[in-house]
């Protein structure tokens, strides 16, 4: 008796201590459409992920400290959304609250075949840029018009705002136009900073969209939000991790998902920009751009399709990792931080456009105020300082799958030959310091130059470039 009721004090003493230490030994709910439990949802607090059981419930032992509890939102279904594009996926942890339900709806359209847009480093530092960020809205409102029939999201890599969280409403605002689901990763100039770690610089963006670390599942496909600019607790540095923390979770995460399928991982610092990681190296003014830990990750992906999107570099670049994956770092909405309507390769002001059919995935970059034909520049001879004699092509999408060729009268004279360099227009904007106005800007070298000798300067040239799915772009050079 004595030894029984011990026991019933043990467990009263522990369950107690377990409420004071954070809040709850156990997160428990149900996931529910129409009211009725939906099986198999993965539910998480960061640290944890487990799945419904047949009757929608879910517990978690979250003994350790977490700001959220949030679902992966199933393929088939979809979250309301806060403002407009902010899916409402999470729920903020409450002291002596252990009950969380979320609510789920059917989604009107078949997710099998979906479409999403990729934008990266809107970067808006005042409400002159919130003007012009309107701008590639509109165009990014007038595309989706062609995809009716299909659902339809975007994913943001980073850098919404330059250090100024005081335009996050003023951005919120804006994007509503889009009224479908945008989500969000932090970038470097998203955190907080001068707090004293990693753990401090993100809180702002987290009280405006949700946890820094997220998936959700449309149709075949499974899509991760990560943070890898890590605060390193001092000024405005930081560096591309991946903390264990997150490692942890993506591990889980993932063991929920089939193999084979595609697999998306959107963050903002690219996780290498070349086809071999390069040697670590911190830069003196805290500029990063590798994630300097990213073979644990490159492992998780392998049993699937996977792409990973990145932006953070102010320029388009492709890099193909292997057979099964690829890396897509995104030219930055604001263009030459918005004193310029290219980017710092050349590159025009827009977005990727990602189109998935089951496992079959697609992509092409649309640039804001041109048709989608719009593939690349050409430049006559004359217009290049490196190759004044030849014809040069800037081809900004470009990987090792695309062919670029040049026609003298209408007749093929041959691919165009690789090369490494400055695109020309690049190099007078970034030239004319007053326009662009920060000192630190510079033109850069891009990999997806091509170049031309004319045989006869007078006839007509023009540029054919077909890319890795077959579609072909024909243009004629303007003299």
């Amino acid at each position: 008796m004595r030894n029984s009721i011990f026991s019933v004090l043990f467990v009263l003493l522990l369950t107690a201590y377990c409420n004071n230490l954070n809040g709850q030994c156990v997160i428990r709910g149900k996931v529910a459409c129409d009211g009725k439990g939906v099986k198999g949802v993965v539910v998480t607090d960061g640290v944890h992920c487990v799945q419904t059981n047949d009757n929608g419930e879910y517990t978690i032992p979250s003994l350790k400290s977490s700001r959220f509890v949030y679902i992966s939102t199933p393929a088939g279904y979809i979250t309301k959304c806060k403002d407009k594009t902010i899916p409402q996926f999470y729920k903020i942890i409450e002291n002596g609250v252990d009950a969380y339900d979320f609510e789920i709806y059917k989604n009107p359209k078949d997710d099998k075949n979906h479409v999403f847009i990729a934008q990266a480093d809107v970067q808006l530092v005042d409400g002159d840029n919130l003007r012009s960020y309107t701008k590639i809205l509109q165009d990014c409102k007038t595309l989706i018009k062609k995809y009716d029939d299909r659902d339809i999201f975007a994913v943001d890599c980073g850098d919404i705002v330059g250090d100024t969280p005081s335009l996050y409403p003023g951005y919120i605002e804006a994007s509503s136009v889009l009224n479908f689901p945008v989500y969000r990763a932090i970038g470097n100039h998203d955190m907080d900073y001068f707090g004293r770690s990693h753990e401090t610089s993100y809180k702002t963006f987290e009280s405006y969209f949700g946890p820094v670390y997220y998936s959700f599942n449309k149709g075949n496909a499974h899509y991760i939000i990560i943070d890898n600019a890590f605060f390193i607790g001092r000024d405005y540095f930081y560096m591309g991790y991946i903390d264990e923390r997150t490692y942890a979770w993506l591990e889980q995460d993932l063991a929920y998902v089939k193999k084979d399928s595609p697999v998306f991982i959107v963050m903002h610092i690219p996780s290498r920009l070349d086809e071999k990681q390069k040697p670590f190296e911190y830069k003196s003014n805290g500029i990063a751009d590798q994630t300097i830990n990213t073979a644990a990750l490159y492992e998780m992906l392998r049993p699937y399709n996977a792409h990973i999107i990145s932006g953070h570099m102010h320029y388009n670049h492709n890099i193909v990792h292997n057979s099964r994956l690829m890396e897509h770092n995104t030219g930055a909405v604001c263009g030459t931080w918005w004193r310029g309507d290219i980017c710092l390769d050349g590159t025009p002001q827009g977005y990727g456009v990602y189109e998935v059919t089951g496992n079959d995935v697609k992509w092409y970059f649309k640039s804001s105020g041109f048709s989608e034909k719009h593939q690349f520049r050409a430049y006559p001879p004359g217009r290049s300082s490196e190759y004044p004699q030849d014809v040069v092509v800037n081809v900004w999408n470009w990987d090792k799958e695309w062919k670029v060729e040049w026609l003298e009268n209408d007749e093929i004279q041959g691919e165009m030959t690789h090369f490494r360099g400055f695109d020309p227009d690049a190099e007078i904007l970034c030239s004319d310091k007053e326009k662009i106005k920060y000192d630190w800007i510079s033109v850069i070298e891009t990999q997806h130059l091509f170049r031309a000798s004319p045989k006869n300067p007078t006839a007509k040239i023009s540029i054919k470039v077909t890319d890795r799915f077959g579609n072909i772009y024909l243009e004629d050079i303007k003299q």
